[in-house]
């Protein structure tokens, strides 16, 4: 649906972002992750259908993060030195939902996630961080080896899951900041995107005052 306005921008969003004692094992199939843990599709406001299942929780060890694709028909394209083109995941994090701030600050991270391209013959899932345009300070350099990423690719799609611990978490402070900022964008090369609250023409790159609020709940 092309409308002037989307509908989603006209939204504050908060959603529940669960606790989990053990996060979900990495089997690839996402088979134990539950409905609970199954992000809102905001989508539906704007009439837009969702091709991606999204899950999300955290515990004191980091957050998790997975998504489900099917309804592919072509191959996988994934570009490690272009990240940003043809098939990838972004999730954008601000552990001080400053929803005010129209520039991203040290607690403001963006991370993104292949489901194929990395490892000597490009046939392994990888992860990275990637400085957020305009942002009044960056986030400190992180570890990003330590980032646990894995994915299963079928013919009809793919499954990714993703770690990120709290030491690559800027500012990740569940007792005293239990509301923080969250976007995820999900780019396809052959489905299109799919985003949590609103798109590319929007700045959701640079501006985290249009990303949702996760309350991080027990």
């Amino acid at each position: 649906m092309n409308t002037l306005i989307p509908n989603r921008l006209l939204f504050n969003f908060e959603f529940p972002l669960r606790h989990r004692m053990e996060f979900p094992r990495f089997t690839g199939d996402l088979g134990e992750w539950s409905d609970d843990e199954r992000l809102p599709d905001f989508g539906a406001l704007d009439g837009c259908r969702a091709f991606a299942d999204v899950f999300a929780c955290w515990n004191e060890s980091g957050l998790a993060f997975a998504v489900r694709v099917e309804g592919k028909r072509l191959s996988l394209r994934c570009d490690p030195k272009q990240f940003w083109k043809g098939d990838n995941i972004r999730l954008c994090t601000d552990m001080r939902d400053a929803r005010a701030n129209k520039r991203a600050t040290r607690y403001c991270q963006q991370f993104y996630f292949l489901p194929s391209g990395g490892g000597k013959r490009g046939g392994e899932p990888m992860a990275g961080v990637h400085a957020i345009q305009r942002a009044r300070e960056q986030a400190p350099s992180i570890p990003v080896e330590r980032i646990r990423i894995e994915s299963r690719v079928s013919y009809r799609g793919y499954a990714l899951q993703a770690m990120i611990p709290t030491e690559c978490l800027s500012g990740f402070n569940p007792l005293d900041h239990p509301r923080i900022g969250f976007y995820y964008i999900i780019e396809d090369a052959e489905l299109g995107q799919q985003y949590l609250t609103i798109g590319d023409d929007l700045n959701w790159y640079f501006d985290p005052s249009t990303w949702a609020t996760a309350v991080l709940v027990r």
